[in-house]
């Protein structure tokens, strides 16, 4: 299978709606929780070691990082939520934006929703899926860290996660990822080629 996001590069970082580029061509977000593992995430479905940096301290990428993968197409970088040190103001204020990109971004067509397997579908991560199904736009969730369970143990959280989700009439779709060992790495890049190819053919 040919990874055309292993070309990803750096192109750009917001920290507010305004400094955002064109909204043009496609993109796809990554979002979740400072400590879900969302930058080993990007890392390794790149196939780059420090494409997206990864901090010992979480919540310290606070801005909306592009990295283009061809002239139009870019992986889209969201500030992580929920744990970083930060005043309550500023939370607020990435709230707001973080929610405004999600419903008026036209080029964003997808969202990569990174959660912990541990500690699934807190507040925040629910407020995220509420956000994209109001927008209509379709989120695939990664339950991060899944070499940390058993197995067993892992699909029965992914199972719960997608029993929730129904019972919350909350839209997404929803595997297992590890960056460790690579679990779930291909099917991530073929959720990625769906929503980049089938917006090509849609504009």
């Amino acid at each position: 299978m040919v990874n055309l996001y292993r070309q990803a590069h750096y192109t750009i970082s917001a920290t507010q709606l305004s400094e955002l580029p064109a909204d043009n061509g496609i993109e796809v977000a990554f979002a979740g929780r400072s400590n879900a593992g969302k930058s080993s995430a990007i890392n390794t479905i790149t196939e780059q070691k420090s494409l997206a940096r990864i901090s010992k301290t979480p919540g310290r990428t606070q801005m909306i990082n592009f990295f283009n993968i061809d002239d139009i197409n870019s992986l889209v970088d969201l500030p992580g939520y929920g744990y970083a040190k930060v005043p309550e103001k500023v939370k607020i204020r990435w709230q707001q934006t973080l929610g405004k990109y999600l419903e008026t971004r036209k080029a964003l067509k997808g969202l990569m929703l990174m959660m912990d397997i541990r500690h699934p579908l807190k507040e925040f991560d629910l407020q995220m899926i509420k956000w994209a199904n109001n927008a209509d736009l379709p989120v695939h969730i990664l339950l991060t860290k899944s070499d940390k369970l058993k197995s067993g143990a892992a699909k029965t959280s992914l199972l719960q996660v997608s029993d929730a989700l129904k019972k919350q009439q909350l839209s997404a779709s929803v595997q297992l990822f590890s960056s460790l060992n690579k679990q779930g790495k291909e099917q991530a890049i073929e959720q990625l080629d769906l929503w980049f190819s089938l917006s090509t053919e849609n504009d």
